[in-house]
């Protein structure tokens, strides 16, 4: 699905514009992403490892703390406190919009204000830091010396950072200086997960030990190799997500059990039929189909392709999820559709995406058109590819081999 515009108050009495990921597959749960110090929301960190959730099922929030929001903006007045009150107001905010977050994820600085954030929110149920410092007065270490010194004796100053400008009071070194992480990640009481790349050379990896040494169990840590401190590698923020949605997995709600339920395949036979290359006939009780790639390919383009013949039973389960709901409703759904397309997606992992475009026809308020919608994103064979599968194989002799007669 894609993204949404979410606004809410902040702490300090300014309309925060946020970006909302919503679950691109079966709703899992929702988070808040708070980005690192000298980052926005749209940072490649943010932005990725939101999206690469969103796939998972897990939709996310991401916002611009003060003071932030992308290289071009208008220098302004960061302050930590701000920050950490933005995120029990984003928590808020959700919770009221039917989207209560479960899952608060920080990069960076970010990652500290999560920790101490989730103190403040008991419907947080775990909270996962990449490449968080043990304490936050270590982000004045990206500060030049004289910039601190005019701070200091100013009481304001605009100073760069990573190429980029901000306007810094002295309100703002006092109150990072204040901070004790480790004493709100000893008294936490939420699982905690902390990823860091071993040679990070913004925030070391003596920070990610620190904090887990403070933490009580349960605890993880995830190493993230070769990265950076920006995750700027694809490859390394769709790693930091995958770890992040099979970790939570546990401390997100349970999915609900009250889907419509639709027989399990038995049976099921392929065969080559010996014409062209790939032709295959599928049988499953009385029903028979062919099965086939396209001549470009080395097939004759009789039947469906493999990867058709998924798409189609995610199509077929979609609607029929959404028939079956809409008559125990009675919602007065004429005629429901769903049309799929698969994709390879290189910079995602998984790689595969399966795009669904749903019409339904008739006479449909838009709340019951809303519930039918969210009903067929949970299809049973939805969940099956969302989910994971096991498959299993056998050999069985050949039975022309093993005859007696031969």
């Amino acid at each position: 699905m894609p993204s949404q515009n979410f606004m809410f108050a902040g702490s300090d009495g300014r309309e925060v514009a946020g970006t909302l990921e919503p679950p691109a597959t079966t709703p899992r749960g929702w988070a808040i992403f708070a980005h690192c110090f000298t980052c926005g929301k749209d940072s490649l960190a943010a932005t990725r490892i939101a999206r690469a959730l969103a796939r998972e099922g897990i939709g996310v929030l991401r916002f611009d703390f003060a003071g932030s929001g992308g290289p071009k903006s208008a220098p302004a007045h960061p302050l930590y406190a701000t920050n950490v009150g933005d995120l029990v107001d984003a928590a808020r905010a959700m919770a009221a919009a039917g989207m209560p977050p479960s899952l608060l994820i920080g990069h960076s600085l970010g990652g500290t204000a999560a920790i101490e954030a989730a103190g403040a929110l008991p419907g947080i149920a775990a909270v996962a830091a990449i490449s968080a410092p043990a304490d936050v007065e270590h982000v004045l270490t990206q500060f030049a010396a004289a910039d601190l010194e005019r701070i200091e004796a100013q009481g304001e100053a605009e100073v760069e950072i990573a190429g980029r400008p901000f306007a810094i009071r002295r309100a703002f070194l006092d109150d990072v200086k204040a901070r004790d992480v480790e004493a709100h990640v000893a008294t936490l009481r939420r699982p905690l997960l902390l990823l860091h790349a071993p040679l990070d050379n913004v925030v070391g990896i003596e920070h990610a030990s620190r904090l887990f040494v403070a933490a009580k169990h349960p605890k993880t840590f995830v190493s993230l190799d070769l990265a950076d401190h920006l995750l700027t590698r694809v490859e390394d923020a769709n790693y930091a997500a995958s770890m992040i949605a099979a970790w939570a997995s546990r401390y997100l709600p349970k999915l609900a059990a009250d889907l419509p339920q639709l027989e399990v395949a038995q049976g099921v036979t392929a065969s080559e039929t010996g014409a062209g290359k790939l032709q295959v006939e599928i049988r499953s009780g009385g029903h028979r189909v062919l099965a086939d790639e396209p001549a470009p390919v080395g097939g004759l383009g009789s039947g469906l392709s493999p990867y058709e013949l998924v798409a189609a039973g995610l199509a077929a389960c979609t609607v029929m999820t959404m028939r079956l709901y809409a008559n125990l409703k009675g919602f007065p759904l004429e005629r429901a559709h769903a049309l799929v397309d698969h994709q390879k997606m290189p910079d995602m992992k998984p790689a595969d995406r399966f795009t669904r475009t749903i019409t339904l026809e008739g006479p449909l308020d838009e709340e019951q058109r809303r519930k039918i919608l969210a009903i067929g994103d949970r299809c049973p064979v939805d969940l099956t590819l969302m989910r994971g599968s096991d498959v299993q194989t056998r050999l069985v002799e050949n039975a022309h081999a093993a005859s007696p007669d031969r």
